[in-house]
């Protein structure tokens, strides 16, 4: 699962994406568009112009806008930048690797081997969505269980 800052981030780039060449966009409005804690989104959107991918300014005026075009910014980048890694599991990250504790062999593991598989294959499709795709909202799953 995507952790909730992820989640944040990505939503708080569209925001930005949809505005992009409109000049700069106020933290409140993002927060409010978005429903993210502008606490949060303060550090979330500085730790995304470290990054490169957003520019922000300072002031009565000022705001945040995407650093680079959508189409130069990646879903793949993004959850990168964000968690580090796309994998499921640490032993199959490419970027973040780290030895499972209390488990098999690597060289033993299918799990492992499966979560190799399922790391590429979401590194294949969020590394050729860009922020300037069109992605319309899916209608929420009949007779889904609620958390």
């Amino acid at each position: 699962m995507l952790s909730q800052k992820v989640r944040y981030t990505i939503r708080a780039l569209q925001h930005l994406a949809d505005h992009y060449g409109k000049g700069l966009v106020h933290l409140d409005e993002i927060a409010s568009a978005q429903n993210i804690p502008p606490k949060f989104l303060t550090v979330i959107l500085s730790e995304m112009a470290r990054a490169g991918l957003v520019h922000s300014q300072r002031g009565k005026d000022g705001g945040y806008a995407l650093g680079l075009a959508p189409v130069d910014i990646r879903y793949g980048d993004i959850v990168r930048i964000t968690s580090g890694s796309l994998a499921l599991v640490p032993c199959a990250s490419r970027y973040a690797y780290e030895k499972c504790k209390n488990c098999l062999a690597e060289d033993e593991c299918r799990l492992r081997a499966l979560m190799l598989k399922v790391r590429d294959e979401t590194a294949v499709i969020l590394d050729e969505i860009t922020l300037a795709d069109p992605i319309a909202p899916v209608a929420a799953f009949e007779g889904a269980m609620v958390d």
